[in-house]
């Protein structure tokens, strides 16, 4: 993984360009203009940049392309990116430049005459969040990625600029980490050790144990790890940035290590992918980081439950009633659909705890929403039609995928239990909606909720503008937009 810090910005030093080992990119807009560096690259390679600029080529060049000569004449670098992008782009499109320019250059070191951008945050913050694989449990990792310097008429205002995104970039790069790891190295007490580390951030950690879940009444939670030797756990996450009194808003994530489905066992067949089964968790812990890293003047409090769902002969067995922690019984018919029982629990924790004034929980909960909106879109369901709209909106401007789905009375009939207050799963019609209806009953009356189904968009097949295939780390960069537009306040 390439970390934000391997980001520098220097002063443009038009002397540096022609011995840099590595690749050099230039800027250059659509219409043909050319800053400094550019000049300068020009006459290093006898006028190659100009040729391409008045070519039949560039003028087919569409913002965000890039031309490549390699091995250019007059330059050590082993590679010249000429990179097409208008001055007054917007952040997405500046977000995709800079990620274009990182994919193009692959691991070398890349030295970017940049006096043409004017989002140098979100420029850089593209380059922070291609640069990225994940390389942890190869024998030899390889020589990771070189070092990314961007010459500019004023590095410390683009240094500035770009504190805050590269922060965000540093979250979404924590989510991604998380959820590409196996189970047998992120067990619940490493994931737990590595929350606890964010201390030196300036997050207050609390790790609750299974004696703590146990004194609470937590039986939905506590029934999903029961078939494991790997022990429960809550961990709680609180930034206090704001006003001091103000509620927070919560965060709370299904962090399930790995599903085999429990006694209602998974196919053999992509059991594998079930790694990525702590993605909501994953990424409520990216996002507490990246607020932390940005200094957010916001109160947010992030509460993920950490369990693994294995068959053994203590498991959760189909038919089994069990007590939430709000006194609903659950009759479970399917151990499969643990991860809303999770919810069910650490939600009303959350509310009960803290108090918050709205909640949003995050999970990768159903194939149900993969098979309607596929891996473009998060499921976006609530209780709270302007706090829908406004994550939307913040996702939108972030360039994530997120899609609203219903809710409603008639699904709620599809959950109801003979022998006990409700049964966790409600049949195949529905699947998504049936499931988010589950996590409402464990919503407070009046309390703005959001449930996001992430499964299709915790981690995808291909590459996608901003990451290689893999994690994706969803949903970060979403709720970092939303807490800044709706919830900073000052100190």
């Amino acid at each position: 993984m390439t970390s934000a810090s391997d980001i520098t910005f220097a002063e443009t030093d038009l002397d540096a360009i022609a011995s840099f080992n590595g690749r050099v990119a230039v800027v250059i807009t659509p219409s043909g203009k050319m800053g400094p560096g550019a000049r300068r690259a020009n006459r290093l390679t006898k006028g190659a940049l100009k040729r391409l600029v008045e070519s039949e080529a560039w003028e087919k060049m569409k913002p965000g392309e890039i031309k490549t000569i390699g091995w250019p004449t007059g330059m050590e670098a082993e590679a010249l990116d000429v990179l097409c992008h208008e001055r007054g782009a917007d952040q997405v499109d500046t977000r995709k430049a800079g990620a274009a320019l990182a994919r193009a250059r692959g691991t070398a070191p890349l030295l970017v005459l940049g006096a043409s951008v004017r989002r140098m945050g979100d420029f850089a913050q593209g380059i922070a969040l291609r640069s990225y694989a994940f390389t942890a449990r190869k024998s030899e990792p390889g020589k990771g990625f070189g070092a990314v310097t961007v010459m500019v008429t004023k590095p410390d205002e683009a240094r500035e600029m770009a504190t805050a995104p590269l922060a965000i970039a540093e979250g979404v790069l924590m989510t991604r980490d998380l959820v590409s790891e196996p189970a047998n190295h992120l067990t619940t007490m490493e994931f737990a050790d590595r929350i606890k580390a964010l201390e030196a951030e300036g997050l207050k950690i609390t790790i609750l144990e299974e004696a703590d879940l146990e004194k609470l009444g937590m039986g939905l939670l506590l029934s999903v790890g029961m078939g494991s030797v790997t022990p429960t756990k809550v961990a709680v996450m609180e930034w206090a940035g704001g006003r001091s009194g103000d509620a927070p808003l919560a965060l709370v994530g299904k962090g399930v290590i790995f599903d085999t489905g429990g006694i209602s066992l998974k196919p053999a067949a992509g059991m594998e992918d079930m790694t990525m089964d702590m993605g909501g968790a994953g990424t409520v812990v990216g996002t507490m980081k990246a607020l932390a890293g940005r200094k957010a003047k916001a109160n947010v409090v992030g509460v993920v439950g950490l369990v693994e769902n294995m068959p053994a002969g203590n498991a959760s067995r189909p038919g089994d009633v069990v007590t939430s922690m709000k006194g609903d019984t659950v009759e479970i018919i399917n151990t499969d659909a643990e991860g809303r029982l999770l919810l069910a629990d650490v939600l009303w924790y959350t509310q009960e705890t803290y108090k918050p004034q709205a909640v949003i929980d995050l999970a990768t909960l159903t194939g149900a929403i993969i098979v309607a909106l596929g891996h473009e879109h998060a499921g976006v369901f609530s209780n709270d039609d302007s706090f829908a709209d406004k994550f939307i909106r913040a996702a939108g401007n972030e360039g994530e995928g997120a899609w609203r789905m219903p809710l409603g009375d008639a699904y709620d009939k599809l959950i109801k239990s003979n022998i006990a207050d409700i049964k966790n799963v409600g049949g195949r019609k529905g699947g998504a909606i049936t499931a988010a209806q589950f996590i409402q009953r464990f919503v407070k009356q009046d309390m703005p909720w959001i449930h996001l189904d992430i499964a299709g968009a915790a981690r995808v097949d291909g590459e996608t503008s901003f990451a290689p295939k893999g994690a994706t780390g969803w949903g970060v960069m979403a709720l970092n937009r939303l807490i800044a537009d709706q919830y900073e306040g000052e100190d």
